[in-house]
């Protein structure tokens, strides 16, 4: 019998990490289930009827039970991760700080997009014509919110 209860548990355990883990049909929902349709023949083959019936019977009780409790809110407030992010997003427009036709150089690679110093002013910026590489010289050639648009600058 104990083999049986093994079986059975193990196979519930699997669909509980079928239904709220994994997404999808995959090897745990199968194998929670192979599990537990053999734990609940095992049991009528190995006793009986009457005693296969109340196999089935706890195990559907048993496993409207599991779900009902991983579905709570309380369950998963205890495995939950509880940290906040502090970080912002700059969502100052740069229109009025950095101007068209600006110079300024690159603070990492624009592949196409990187960091810019330009006026002291340290932004994201796309670059128009490809690659620029890091402490290059840039000259902005549009603003348009906190979108940055740069060029480099070709020495004559």
């Amino acid at each position: 019998m104990a083999v049986i209860i093994i079986l059975i548990v193990l196979g519930i355990l699997l669909f509980v990490i079928e239904f709220l883990l994994v997404p999808g049909v995959t090897v745990a929902g199968i194998g929670g289930l192979i599990l537990t349709v053999f734990g609940v023949y095992k049991a009528f083959n190995d006793f009986g009827a009457s005693t296969g019936v109340w196999v089935l019977v706890g195990t559907l009780m048993l496993s409207v039970f599991v779900i009902i409790m991983s579905l709570r809110a309380r369950t998963w407030d205890r495995l939950m991760l509880k940290t906040n992010v502090d970080g912002t997003v700059d969502s100052a427009p740069v229109e009025d700080q950095i101007k068209t036709g600006d110079q300024g150089t690159t603070l990492t690679r624009l592949a196409p997009m990187g960091k810019v110093q330009v006026n002291n002013i340290v932004r994201e910026a796309k670059s128009i014509e490809g690659f620029i590489d890091e402490h290059s010289d840039i000259e902005v050639v549009s603003v348009e919110g906190t979108r940055v648009s740069v060029k480099p600058v070709i020495d004559k």
